[in-house]
């Protein structure tokens, strides 16, 4: 459409010109003395229009004449920039490659050519990004190499070089400094200057998933086992890890949470700090009853803390390990001295309804020993020593029976469940 309209505006011209020029009989007559020259008005509409056309290619022969040493000028900066980029990309490069020696030297290239372009005067809009960035993969480089004298320069002509708040500056070159150097320094195993860098970031940039990461291996490093364990939550909650993963951290941190308290008291606070969802874990009420019992503290407390996996282990069998079973068993064999009617009353109950469970017939029989009732207690530990697949409770049951043995004067049978209780292997 376009170029028909192109082709009826050239015929419209073409027609206006021949109807002007075929009819024009008008004469130009230039007198210059002596002379005198008589021109049709045609030709001198033509030589005026010729005369024009040639200042006008005059004119632009000498605007690229008298431009041709800037453009000279200005095809090297361009070639200086190609070159920054193409060291600053082989930087990278390099680095991904693992070949550091040669990524530095590329790296510190880039700067040469940027130190280059700005000695002639020519700023880049992203030169400070790129002094940034080229002295940080100089230190990546460095720290590959071992070369902590290298890297600390570098990453001190990062920070000064990101610490400057221009109109196209990008806080995020600093704060991707300021993690890197975290890494390094977690990578020194000095996790108290890992630490100290991410607490100068901002509090937005603290909060994401790699600040967090850094923080947990850090805190677990420095022995901040409250630090590291809110952390871990926060990681849960950003879905960092999966939930199996996130479970196993936040269980291994709030056990070794409570095995850091040293008396009742620091394990009550530590108890405290823990979330519902991290004491119903069997794992860590447990153990937390475990600690509670060998720190000699309050023994009807701990049965408190260890109720909901009691009833988990009732209602769900299958829900727990044997080997927790297993420690739960021991866990509630340790205060059995204590232990009130609605316990006894729990663990019998229980015992009658898996009658073939040969880890509640320990306890129920280790209960009945506790309270003197020895024919049942002979009775359930017999049966239970003969089904048992845990050695220390195995043993522990067998010496039961020679106790008990011993109790009624019974020398032979005594000596027979001393003598099984030796054979067992205990790890």
């Amino acid at each position: 459409m376009r170029a028909a309209l192109w082709l009826l505006a050239l015929f419209g011209i073409a027609a206006a010109v021949a109807l002007f020029a075929g009819n024009n009989h008008g004469t130009v007559t230039v007198f210059w003395p002596p002379w005198r020259v008589d021109l049709s008005l045609n030709l001198t509409l033509l030589i005026l229009l010729g005369a024009f056309g040639l200042l006008h290619v005059a004119l632009r022969a000498l605007s690229a004449l008298f431009s041709l040493p800037r453009q000279a000028r200005q095809w090297r900066l361009q070639q200086k920039e190609r070159s920054l980029h193409a060291a600053l990309l082989d930087a990278l490069a390099q680095q991904l490659a693992g070949r550091f020696s040669r990524s530095r030297k590329a790296a510190q290239a880039a700067l040469l050519q940027e130190q280059a372009l700005a000695a002639l005067d020519a700023r880049l809009p992203q030169a400070q990004q790129i002094r940034v960035l080229s002295h940080l993969l100089a230190a990546e480089s460095a720290q590959a190499l071992q070369d902590r004298g290298a890297r600390d320069a570098h990453l001190q002509q990062a920070l000064s070089e990101s610490a400057d708040r221009g109109v196209l500056a990008s806080p995020e070159t600093r704060e991707g400094v300021q993690l890197r150097a975290a890494r390094w320094a977690l990578d020194d195993r000095d996790a108290p200057a890992a630490l100290a860098r991410l607490e100068e970031l901002p509090q937005g940039a603290q909060r994401r998933t790699l600040a967090l990461r850094l923080r947990l291996k850090a805190a677990r490093q420095d022995g901040r086992t409250q630090e590291a364990l809110e952390t871990a939550r926060l990681l849960a909650k950003h879905r960092a890890f999966s939930d199996a993963a996130a479970q196993s951290i936040i269980r291994g941190l709030a056990t070794e949470l409570l095995s850091g308290a040293h008396d009742p008291t620091q394990l009550l606070r530590a108890w405290g700090e823990l979330e519902g969802e991290e004491r119903e874990m069997p794992e860590v009420a447990i153990h937390a009853a475990q600690r509670m019992v060998a720190l000699r503290g309050d023994l009807t407390l701990a049965r408190a803390w260890l109720l909901p996996v009691w009833d988990r282990m009732i209602e769900q069998p299958r829900s727990l390990h044997e080997s927790l079973r297993v420690k739960l068993v021991r866990a509630l064999e340790a205060g059995l001295d204590s232990v009130d009617a609605d316990w006894l009353a729990r663990i019998e109950s229980a015992q009658r309804n898996n009658p073939r469970d040969a880890n509640l017939q320990y306890l129920a029989g280790m209960a009945c020993m506790k309270r003197q009732l020895w024919g049942k207690s002979q009775q359930l530990l017999t049966h239970a020593g003969l089904a048992l697949q845990d050695p220390v409770l195995h043993r522990r049951a067998w010496q039961a029976l020679a106790e008990l043995a011993e109790a009624r004067d019974d020398s032979e049978q005594a000596s027979a469940a001393w003598k099984r209780a030796a054979q067992i292997e205990t790890p």
